[in-house]
């Protein structure tokens, strides 16, 4: 059994900053490749950052120079730094954990809303 859990999203005016975590429990064994997803009513769920078991890192255009993706020191947490924030970043960010290796699957989390004010 998976859990993918996600906590920090709220709501934030334009320009502020939230930091997003996510833990994922269960039979893991060993670090996994993670990344954060976002999306809108109407709109395709679309990635924002990812990185792998080695910590290689990647990232929307949309999203490069504001927001960092990061691991925790616990196997299989990461976190979503988002600095300078726009309007346009609002959404419900998902957290997913790459398990096909194991499970034939990825494993999501139920997802934290962001909404950024103007």
């Amino acid at each position: 059994q998976v859990q993918v859990v996600e906590s920090g999203g709220g709501l934030v005016q334009a320009g502020g900053s939230l930091r997003l975590s996510c833990a994922a429990s269960g039979s893991i064994l060993s670090t996994r490749p993670m990344g954060w997803y976002r999306q809108v009513p109407g709109k395709q769920r679309e990635l924002v950052a990812g990185i792998t078991s080695g910590g290689s890192t990647d990232y929307a255009d949309s999203v490069k120079g504001r927001f960092t993706i990061s691991r925790g020191n616990a196997k299989n947490t990461v976190y979503l730094q988002m600095d300078s924030l726009k309007p346009e970043d609002t959404a419900v960010y998902y957290c997913k954990i790459d398990l096909r290796d194991y499970y034939g699957l990825d494993y999501w989390g139920k997802g934290t809303l962001v909404t950024v004010s103007s």
